[in-house]
């Protein structure tokens, strides 16, 4: 980091109905620096973000850039002044190659007007070497993995010129030695003169990458610390207006009755996939990504093919031909992985997401039992403590922990004796995370049966009462809650 200073953002505020998402918010940034913007969901980051990416008009306040006023209105006006904003969702043309995503729109011509794909190429290369990515501009996309898709994303922005780099969750969906190899790049980046801004809910990554971090609350400023003279825990108080003395609330219960038996189960993915799931437990499912943890969901769901094995529920064999509606009335309850995708429908209502799954409770005939859909939809709002400003708003514009709650609410509308949950903590905050825990034990207390998915190791262990560790398709080892450590888990995960 040097004394250049390459942003400046004074009293940002900006208004929707109803909500004031930033009030009076500022943030500085320096070539060279990493400065990570923390908050919970709904905190103001992604508004603020999408302010200096020309995405929202803001209400009042000013931006600077080199010690200039900038008055920043679209997409292209953002780019103009050197900012390149890398979402969380990538936005890159599966089919075309690196070196035509890197230029989309704005292709190297010839004379004639046609595209001169042998400059596109070389110039493409040239960035790559830059950056020091071995990746090969003439590369569909869609071969890539997600990490290396992320770095066609950092040199599209480089592309561009850009001196201003905005990274949102850049790690949500990769692994441990690809975050590794994220982090050598960012260094790269810094010793270009590039100023990033980080956000992550990832707090471990913060004292590794960040050199600043600025935190907002309820769309205010309410601090910026070095990272060297801060710690996690004061990070969080921060955030949460609160001290947190423990994200983790487990009650380990002693239920006895198995719920679920799953016998030598194979899919065209998972091999021989035995394990039981008691009433009222906590099983989590560990492994590295592509380990078959989803799919060994996916098989029993009845989304994969069944080519062998049997399932029982409370006892009795599950037919491998089952829909999914039919396991849903039977009480086994999904929340998938990609909320997004899969789990809401962004321009519907809250209450739309919250009652879509138990539509035979209101609605007869053509008739809509208002009073039932109500009480449905408050029962569910109360009970997660959600928090929106009615249950008419589109669910899209609630924040990702929100969200998420809504889901878990549409699922225990159904009451459902099982309930799985593949990482049911991605993308949220801290505070967040802690709601979603105290749910989970409740539930568990309350004699739900819960697998949980993650790739967080510290939820894993913290959270189940068991362990099943995935490697290569299989389950290497299930891990009673005396055997669970990190070490333990990562010995089984981990081909030696």
């Amino acid at each position: 980091m040097n004394d250049t200073l390459l942003l400046e953002m004074k009293h940002i505020s900006k208004q929707f109905p109803g909500i004031k998402a930033l009030d009076g918010v500022d943030f500085d940034l320096h070539a060279g620096e990493v400065h990570a913007l923390l908050g919970e969901n709904g905190a103001g980051k992604s508004t603020l973000i999408k302010i200096l990416g020309g995405i929202y008009p803001r209400d009042g306040g000013d931006i600077v850039i080199n010690g200039k006023p900038a008055d920043i209105n679209t997409v292209n006006n953002a780019r103009d002044f050197g900012i390149s904003v890398i979402h969380q969702e990538l936005v890159l043309v599966p089919q075309l190659s690196v070196a035509e995503n890197i230029f989309l729109g704005r292709e190297p011509r010839k004379r004639n007007r046609l595209i001169d794909f042998d400059v596109m190429r070389k110039e493409a290369a040239r960035i790559l070497s830059e950056l020091d990515l071995s990746i090969d501009p003439d590369k569909r996309v869609w071969r890539l993995s997600i990490a290396q898709q992320q770095m066609v994303e950092v040199a599209k922005a480089i592309s561009f010129n850009a001196k201003i780099m905005v990274m949102d969750e850049p790690t949500s969906s990769i692994t441990s030695k690809d975050v590794d190899a994220l982090f050598t790049k960012i260094k790269r980046l810094k010793s270009l003169g590039i100023g990033i801004i980080y956000i992550s809910h990832r707090m471990s990554e913060l004292q590794e990458i960040a050199d600043r971090v600025t935190v907002l609350r309820d769309g205010k400023y309410v601090a910026t610390k070095t990272t060297a003279e801060t710690t996690n825990d004061e990070l969080i108080a921060l955030m949460v207006g609160r001290s947190m003395t423990s994200y983790y609330t487990r009650t380990y219960n002693t239920y006895s009755e198995v719920v679920l038996k799953v016998d030598h189960m194979t899919t065209p993915v998972v091999h021989d996939i035995s394990f039981e799931l008691k009433k009222g437990e906590i099983l989590g499912f560990s492994g590295l990504i592509g380990a078959g943890r989803t799919e060994t969901i996916l098989g029993l769901m009845g989304l994969h093919e069944v080519r062998s094995g049997k399932i029982y529920l409370e006892g009795k064999e599950l037919s491998p031909k089952l829909s999914v509606r039919n396991h849903i009335r039977k009480g086994i309850a999904l929340v998938p992985e990609d909320r997004k995708g899969e789990g809401i429908f962004p321009l519907r209502s809250l209450r739309f997401n919250l009652t879509l799954k138990v539509l035979r409770q209101f609605i007869k005939g053509v008739l809509n039992d208002l009073p039932e859909e109500h009480r449905i939809t408050n029962n569910g709002i109360e009970k997660l403590s959600i928090r929106a400003a009615n249950d008419l708003v589109p669910i899209g514009v609630l924040s990702g922990g929100n969200q998420q709650k809504v889901i878990v609410a549409s699922w225990l509308a159904t009451n459902p004796k099982i309930l799985i949950l593949d990482e049911p903590t991605k993308g949220i905050d801290v505070g967040a995370k802690g709601e979603i825990y105290e749910i989970m034990n409740e539930l568990a207390k309350a004699g739900v049966a819960i697998i949980m998915i993650s790739s967080e190791l510290p939820e894993v262990i913290n959270m189940s009462d068991r362990v099943a560790v995935m490697r290569e398709g299989r389950i290497q080892k299930i891990l009673d809650r005396g055997e669970i450590s990190q070490e333990t888990i990562m010995q089984y995960a981990v081909a030696i």
